[in-house]
């Protein structure tokens, strides 16, 4: 269920809202047929979400059908334009190029890219981002990225855990755990996915598929004789939408007061 200011809106108002825009269609319908409650101080909030969790989706399928790569840390490749590569195989962005450019051109020249499940999760956070706010004020809040793994978030992304969670919406960040991985390939002890629509994920390396063949695919990768399944966690990662709907609302306001 949704509530904007207080009110719980229909479904006529959200095929009105939203128009022919089947994705965010898809989104809103999604939220409202779940019991809790998303509620949005005001109505262009709602709207922020719904169109960041939408480019969250799309950018999730772009970097699918890009030459993006998946390497280990210890082999991972930059564009050195704009990223210098550190020692543990992160990314950091060089002090003379503009954000929102860099985050692009990891679309742009998707084959001088690549890296672990965990950074192409980050990073699909900021492919999105880039789309739904001003270019100033992306550049302005994500100045220092390091785009490396969950250890290395930027503040202002807002990116919270939220444990015993099973309802998860398009945009929202899950986990696939295999407990039993063979130690010799320790890449295979879980993937991070996006939630896209119609019961598919993206994981980086692992394409995009349903939660079945991805459970087989972590399971192909365990001890001999193991004793648990690969399974998804009922636990949900997410950015700060209302934070960051909020900044771009203040941003838009200081711009025309």
């Amino acid at each position: 269920m949704i509530s904007i200011g207080g009110n719980m809106v229909s479904d006529d108002w959200l095929k009105t809202r939203l128009g022919n825009d089947d994705i965010k269609i898809q989104i809103a319908n999604n939220m409202q047929s779940l019991d809790n409650v998303f509620t949005f101080e005001n109505e262009k909030l709602f709207d922020f979400e719904v169109a960041a969790r939408k480019e969250l989706v799309k950018a999730s399928e772009r970097l699918h059908n890009s030459f993006f790569s998946f390497k280990l840390f210890i082999n991972s490749i930059c564009n050195e334009r704009y990223w210098e590569r550190t020692q543990e195989g992160g990314f950091r962005l060089k002090k003379d190029v503009k954000p929102h450019e860099a985050v692009r051109d990891i679309l742009r020249n998707s084959r001088m890219y690549g890296t672990e499940c965990a950074t192409a999760i980050v990073i699909v956070f900021y492919l999105a981002l880039v789309e739904v706010m001003p270019v100033e004020l992306f550049d302005r809040l994500f100045s220092d990225i390091y785009l490396m793994d969950w250890k290395y978030l930027d503040s202002d992304l807002g990116v919270r855990t939220y444990r015993g969670v099973k309802n998860a919406l398009p945009g929202d960040c899950l986990y696939f755990k295999n407990p039993d991985v063979n130690p010799d390939t320790p890449e295979w002890q879980g993937e991070n996915v996006i939630v896209l629509l119609n019961n598919y994920y993206y994981g980086h390396g692992i394409g995009i598929n349903k939660a079945e063949s991805i459970i087989r695919a972590l399971n192909r990768n365990r001890i001999n004789n193991p004793q648990q399944s690969a399974y998804l966690m009922d636990q949900i990662v997410k950015i700060d939408f209302e934070y960051l709907g909020n900044r771009k609302l203040n941003f838009e306001q200081e711009r025309n007061p």
